[in-house]
């Protein structure tokens, strides 16, 4: 199995040369993560930096009730990690798995920071990714306060359809922060648009 996705992604910010991407990529080992299997589990420091070639991937934490509230979901050419779990050394509020086979390209956090002081352009392009990552966080924060569920269900729907394919409805009722009740109100509104 090749690294060319992997090559393309590292060069996708334009930060890392052609040939710099083809060294950073020989860093990273494949990994099939299962349906059903966990990436990580609550309560565990998160310890690799995966780059998904292709599948579905769910994050989800626990409330207070002890009911699960997904957080976000990972799809194809995304890399995935628990941030504050990774960088602090921390164990994880939070969970993150298969909702379909997935394949891609690992790193643990011990090569990741090899890799950060050894090669400025791959700190720069872990900035860049993180900066992208910290941005997506604060619009959805935002959105939650500002937008109302039909406007965050039609946002949804339209930059990543593709939830709607791998995910159970009530998945994306609680990433919505909604009831699946709500949720399916909203759909039957949609689909008579």
């Amino acid at each position: 199995m090749g690294k060319e996705k992997l090559i393309q992604f590292l060069k996708s910010t334009d930060l890392v040369t052609p040939v710099k991407a083809e060294e950073i990529a020989d860093h990273f080992a494949h990994r099939t993560i299962y349906k059903n299997q966990f990436h990580l589990e609550e309560g565990q420091v998160s310890q690799e930096y995966f780059f998904m070639e292709h599948g579905f991937l769910r994050a989800f934490a626990h409330d207070t009730h002890g009911n699960e509230v997904t957080t976000n979901f990972y799809s194809d050419n995304q890399v995935i990690f628990e941030v504050s779990s990774f960088f602090n050394r921390t164990p994880s509020k939070e969970n993150i798995q298969a909702l379909t086979d997935c394949e891609g390209w690992y790193i643990t956090y011990q090569q990741l920071n090899m890799l950060f002081h050894a090669l400025p352009e791959f700190r720069e392009f872990g900035r860049a990714i993180l900066v992208k990552g910290f941005t997506s966080l604060k619009i959805r924060m935002l959105s939650m306060i500002t937008e109302t569920a039909e406007e965050r269900y039609a946002q949804l729907l339209k930059t990543n359809p593709e939830i709607f394919v791998h995910s159970p409805l009530k998945y994306i009722a609680s990433y919505l922060g909604i009831t699946d009740t709500s949720l399916s109100r909203i759909r039957k509104e949609f689909s008579k648009k």
